[in-house]
């Protein structure tokens, strides 16, 4: 059964830091895409950053500088290390995995995927 498990989020001052955890199961990460998004009440959500399977990052302009996004493929999982935070950072942050057909370790996979954990509850505010 595939799964993204998050976990870490919590009740932070402003200024604090967090660092959020994604476990993945059912499948490994190395060929893997793997994203950090939030989604605030009454917003859309947003992709916050992103590592690449040959550790390219990126990152939304609000969290760089402050945000790190990480992966250990041999635990098979992927980190969001949050310094500095702002209470607009509060939101329900999801990991995701996405992968495209193609070629990838030699085999080559017919079927695009994409998979999304259920969220953990980051909440900044003093």
């Amino acid at each position: 059964q595939v799964q993204l498990v998050e976990s870490g989020g919590g009740l932070v001052q402003p200024g604090g830091s967090l660092r959020l955890s994604c476990a993945a199961s059912g499948f490994t990460i190395n060929y893997y895409t793997m994203s950090w998004y939030r989604q605030a009440p009454g917003k859309e959500r947003e992709l916050v950053a992103t590592i690449t399977a040959d550790f390219s990052t990126n990152y939304a302009d609000s969290v760089k500088g402050r945000f790190t996004i990480s992966r250990d493929n041999a635990e098979n999982t992927v980190y969001l290390q949050m310094n500095s935070l702002k209470p607009e950072d509060t939101a329900v942050y999801h990991c995701n995995a996405a992968r495209g057909s193609g070629y990838y370790g030699g085999t080559y996979y017919y079927t695009a995927k994409n998979y999304w954990g259920q969220g953990t509850q980051v909440t900044v505010s003093s």
